[in-house]
């Protein structure tokens, strides 16, 4: 009787599954093996690198938004309201960010000769300062002008019209019976305005409408243009307490007056994140857009009206605006125009 033996014929492949024609013996057994664990520790290792790359964001870009842009409105330290820096603080981190220019704003006293000590202490940082015209200044008052005018450096080059003691702030947000008007019963400019007027006209200071009404701020600025200033200024033009119509923005632009467009004002309104806030309505940036598209970007300045405790830094603001224009449809050019080419002229023109 012979042995029993399994036929080489017979082995099968691992499936268990013979081919049709010729049936691989033990050594092409081996070799698929062989080549299936190289494929699959291939498959591995690959998979395995893959594995092990990581995916960044895109970094921030080299060179800062705001960059060679000027700030026409910062609140700093020393102040009578809270203000996360003070004025050297606030330089450095301007001139960390490439920011070239400053104007530095108080609601209550003057602030020329912070600009000057400012531009010590922090070189080739630009800053200017100015007066409100606020009760604590004694209101419409020509004296206050002429001498924040004439402080050592010449760096006095803005003159607000009254913030929150003007009239018409006073009356919008309840805070009092009146505040320091600019117009008379009649309408018509007092002769104080006039006259603050005609020292910035012969000076060429810079012309700011404060918190006035839209009906004062137009009325302001046409007498400037009749007293010879070429420089006005609708403060935040879209503010809660300001709030020019696209109408009026035309008229303002025709008397050759420019309009601020702030980073609070995006920050503000029903759900902004500070209390205080929450009384002044939200400027989208929708709608900056849309004013600077139909009115041109020519009519119009940037600025932050920031450094308050609580809210994004200057710097940081000002990107948001910038980012938030951009994203609206305003050009990289447009920027520059509102940004540098517009308040320089009125700065340093």
């Amino acid at each position: 009787m012979r042995p029993f033996r399994i036929a080489r014929s017979r082995l099968t492949t691992c499936c268990g599954h013979g081919s049709a024609g010729a049936r691989p013996g033990r050594r092409d057994l081996l070799a698929g093996a062989a080549t299936s664990l190289a494929g699959l520790y291939a498959m591995m290792r690959s998979s395995s690198a893959e594995a092990q790359v990581r995916a960044f964001p895109p970094p921030p870009p080299a060179v800062s938004p705001v960059e060679g842009l000027i700030d026409f409105h910062l609140h700093s330290a020393p102040d009578v309201f809270g203000r996360a820096f003070d004025d050297e603080e606030a330089g450095i981190v301007y001139r960390d960010n490439g920011i070239e220019a400053v104007v530095m704003k108080s609601h209550v006293v003057a602030t020329a000769d912070r600009a000057w000590l400012l531009r010590k202490h922090v070189p080739n940082m630009k800053a200017f300062g100015g007066v409100v015209l606020n009760a604590a200044v004694g209101g419409i008052n020509p004296d206050a002008v002429q001498w924040m005018w004439r402080m050592q450096g010449s760096f006095g080059r803005v003159v607000w019209f009254p913030t929150f003691d003007a009239d018409h702030h006073v009356k919008h947000f309840k805070d009092g019976p009146e505040g320091i008007k600019v117009l008379g019963s009649d309408g018509n400019v007092l002769p104080a305005v006039r006259e603050v007027l005609k020292i910035c006209a012969q000076q060429k200071l810079v012309v700011c409408t404060g918190h006035l009404s839209p009906a004062e701020s137009l009325a302001v600025a046409r007498a400037a243009r009749e007293a010879g200033c070429d420089r006005v200024v609708i403060t935040h033009a879209e503010f809660e307490v300001v709030h020019l119509s696209l109408e009026e923005m035309k008229q303002a632009a025709a008397l050759g007056a420019k309009m601020e467009i702030c980073a609070m004002g995006p920050l503000m309104g029903p759900n902004a994140h500070l209390t205080w806030m929450r009384s002044w309505r939200q400027v989208p940036y929708k709608e900056s857009a849309e004013r600077i598209k139909a009115v041109g970007a020519e009519h119009f300045l940037l600025a932050t009206d920031l450094g308050q405790t609580g809210n994004p830094s200057p710097p940081d603001g000002y990107k948001l605006l910038v980012g938030g224009l951009l994203a609206e449809g305003i050009t990289k050019e447009q920027i520059r125009v509102m940004g540098r080419e517009v308040p320089g002229r009125l700065l340093m023109g």
